[in-house]
């Protein structure tokens, strides 16, 4: 008890580290209790951090910041009108039509099942098979209900669409063209010696900003790749799917794998168990391989420097807490962490531990 009372005094001695906790501790506070309320200001944020990066660029080159700014937001604001005419109708379209053939998809997972016992008798028991087999007539029979409970609660959610179409493109505006008095505003409540809090800000800033924009172009390219390799091999649902397998890379390791198991679904049920079968896995392998191997070291170079081992914890704990949004901000909340633990003064003055 005497040393963790000695370690806290020791560690929290510094009225710097007090400050930082006080800010972190705040942070957390609001994303637990008001985080979902808040969140198209979150996206807005983060949206805006990205646009910001972009403008800076272009101030380079000696553009005025209000063109620059007006050049980046028009372009922003057609990309939403394409992927809310033109991406999203798609993906709804296919979504329903997928919804659709679940059942009859499950059947046919149903009868595969039921050859097993006669083929591999050694293998599976007809007891395991049927109490499998029972599951999955639960889960069809009720899928009904579901899909109409689930049709019933989008209304909802197409309500919060509605919302966040007019609010984003809104706040990323002002969060752009507002910045710098934003910024004072928010530093005339902070306190004055926050060196420590500065230099977290500093570490994290450049990581977050490549964590970010590679995230970007990741997504893009993995989303190009899937669709034109699911397209040319007559895959089905292949927007859907590509989309999806894009937006997988943002959970890296457990998204691959995990959308191994809808592609693989969706072309045994077009294929049957066939080389045509064998080929989309392949091929999904084959993107994952690029993906991995020459994608993330060129659009990363080694600046997020996250263990992947740090990332599957830092994808399950945060996960855990927050659901969806959890996952997807647990890789900027980790590199947030590992730039406290960095700047952290028993940190700097031992960097062997």
């Amino acid at each position: 008890m005497h040393m963790i009372k000695d370690w806290i005094r020791r560690q929290f001695s510094d009225p710097q580290v007090v400050i930082l906790g006080l800010l972190l501790l705040s942070g957390l506070v609001t994303i637990l209790f008001a985080g979902q309320h808040l969140m198209p200001v979150i996206a807005s944020v983060i949206i805006a951090y990205l646009l910001d990066g972009i403008i800076l660029s272009l101030q380079r080159f000696g553009i005025p910041r209000m063109l620059a700014l007006g050049i980046v937001f028009s372009l922003f604001f057609l990309v939403m009108l394409a992927l809310l005419f033109w991406l999203f109708p798609v993906l709804t379209r296919q979504a329903t039509q997928l919804l659709q053939e679940v059942p009859a998809m499950l059947r046919a997972w149903q009868d595969l099942i039921l050859a097993l016992p006669e083929k591999y008798p050694t293998i599976f028991r007809e007891v395991d098979i049927e109490s499998v087999l029972n599951e999955i007539r639960r889960e069809t029979a009720g899928f009904a209900d579901k899909m109409l409970r689930q049709t019933l609660s989008s209304v909802v959610g197409i309500l919060t669409l509605v919302v966040y179409i007019v609010l984003v493109p809104l706040l990323v505006f002002f969060f752009l063209k507002d910045k710098e008095m934003i910024l004072n505003w928010a530093r005339y409540y902070l306190p004055r010696e926050r060196g420590l809090a500065k230099r977290v800000w500093q570490g994290v800033d450049a990581q977050l900003g490549n964590f970010i924009r590679g995230k970007f172009w990741e997504i893009l390219l993995v989303w190009g790749a899937a669709y034109l390799t699911f397209v040319f091999m007559g895959l089905n649902f292949s927007m859907l799917l590509a989309f999806l397998v894009g937006m997988s890379v943002l959970v890296p390791y457990v998204g691959a794998a995990v959308m191994t198991f809808p592609v693989a679904f969706v072309a045994y049920f077009q294929f049957g168990w066939n080389a045509d079968l064998a080929w989309i896995i392949v091929a999904y392998g084959f993107i994952q391989i690029l993906d991995g191997n020459v994608l993330v070291p060129v659009l990363f170079s080694e600046v997020i420097n996250l263990h992947p081992i740090a990332i599957i914890v830092a994808v399950l704990f945060f996960g855990g807490i927050w659901g969806f949004w959890g996952v997807f901000f647990a890789i900027p909340l980790a590199i947030l962490l590992q730039g406290v633990i960095k700047a952290w003064p028993g940190h700097i003055q031992n960097p062997s531990r």
